[in-house]
């Protein structure tokens, strides 16, 4: 059986998407903040030269994001995500070097973009479809950005790393399947969502 979602019209307004009020906004910021803030804390310490610790943590950040998009809609879901790129790569400049802090923005800017778009578009099938091939995907982008910018030059293992994060991010992902289906029809779940079909 497949879900069906709410579409976008193509005047912007969200059909089937209920409105992303200031807390639920305020919420998901937050959250989106101490994922992306706590994985780069994380990044800085290497299991090995296969992996971070980052990466167990990061595949979070496109749960929140389908979640978001699967119940308020991708123009919401956008909003979340350049509003926690500022107040993530603020925290991070914090808690993390800049050129790390740097690093992670351009990964997550872009990496949430693409997995709002493949969400998007992949909606309306089997309802593991979406969040698995948009995070795959968002993850991919993010991992290829984050340790290029990140590591490239530093002589640190970083192709390594990279492969290593990149496979454990892809395991999580798809481990994440389990929580989306369960979270969709309570934090997801649309306000008129149509019947499963």
């Amino acid at each position: 059986m497949a879900l069906r979602y709410g579409r976008t019209t193509n005047a912007g307004a969200a059909a089937g998407y209920e409105p992303l009020g200031g807390r639920p906004f305020a919420l998901a910021v937050a959250v989106m903040c101490v994922i992306v803030a706590g994985s780069n804390y994380l990044v800085q310490f290497p299991v090995n030269d296969w992996l971070t610790w980052g990466a167990l943590s990061y595949p979070v950040a496109f749960l929140v994001t389908d979640l978001l998009n699967r119940r308020y809609g991708p123009a919401a879901a956008r909003r979340v995500a350049w509003v926690g790129f500022a107040a993530a790569l603020a925290a991070s400049l914090w808690i993390a070097t800049p050129r790390i802090a740097l690093a992670s923005g351009t990964a997550y800017l872009c990496a949430q973009m693409l997995d709002i778009y493949v969400f998007d578009r992949l909606r309306a099938g089997h309802w593991w479809r979406a969040p698995l091939v948009s995070g795959a995907a968002a993850a991919t982008l993010d991992t290829a950005l984050f340790f290029g910018v990140a590591f490239a030059g530093t002589g640190l293992p970083w192709t390594t790393w990279l492969l290593g994060d990149l496979a454990v991010k892809l395991a999580v992902n798809a481990g994440l399947l389990a929580p989306f289906r369960a979270l969709m029809w309570n934090l997801g779940r649309p306000a008129e969502a149509a019947p499963l079909r």
